[in-house]
């Protein structure tokens, strides 16, 4: 599913990835911990291509068997869509907007069609235990219930893989616990292959594989 060799990043005089290395199988949950400044971010950002690695060093990325690095920008924005799904500390759902329509967005900007996009929303919704919510905005929701729309969000385009950034990080312990075993509930029921960059012990325990780093490498 991922394969990345020799991932370096600098931000000025600052060498955050020395070189990065892994390989993450279809329907793996793999977490990657370690202390803060250690490059998770950063490594999680390049893999899911909002970042690009330091083109001076040779170094490949395969995501769900393209070449990353073969890619124009505009390529890559639209492998993105299509492939790859993400969900952030802080929700980023757009206030605005009710759950099913922020749920919609990612699919609508790939110019799926209105009827089946909202359909498949209400599906996922439903699965999440939100069909309730669907017209609430996110200030009426709860940050669990937001997490879950955001989550929603990030599986609408059916990607290939899902990078999680500290997911758990802004909830309470019960709505952490019950996110935790949502995603082992994904990759059971859909095959889905997520990599999640954590520093809650409890989630990195129950992932199939955990990757530290430390000093901008993996040890």
């Amino acid at each position: 599913m991922i394969v990345a060799k020799n991932i370096h990043k600098y931000y000025g005089e600052v060498e955050v990835l020395k070189g990065v290395n892994l390989h993450i199988k279809k329907g793996e949950i793999v977490a990657i911990v370690g202390p803060s400044g250690a490059g998770k971010t950063t490594l999680l950002q390049i893999l899911g291509t909002l970042d690009k690695p330091l083109k001076e060093e040779e170094f490949q990325l395969f995501v769900d068997g393209i070449s990353i690095k073969d890619l124009s920008d505009k390529e890559i924005s639209k492998f993105r869509n299509k492939h790859i799904g993400f969900i952030f500390q802080f929700h980023q759902l757009l206030p605005e907007f009710t759950a099913l329509e922020n749920v919609c967005i990612p699919a609508f900007i790939g110019n799926k069609p209105k009827a089946a996009t909202e359909k498949r929303a209400k599906e996922l919704l439903e699965f999440l235990g939100l069909s309730h919510r669907e017209n609430h905005k996110p200030n009426q929701l709860s940050g669990g219930e937001q997490q879950r729309v955001a989550v929603a969000r990030a599986l609408i385009n059916e990607p290939s893989v899902i990078f999680a950034d500290e997911p758990s990080g802004n909830l309470d312990s019960t709505s952490a616990e019950n996110l935790h075993k949502l995603f082992f509930e994904l990759r059971d029921k859909l095959g889905q292959t997520f990599v999640l960059v954590t520093h809650n012990k409890e989630l990195a325990a129950m992932a199939d594989r955990t990757l530290t780093m430390k000093d901008g490498v993996i040890v």
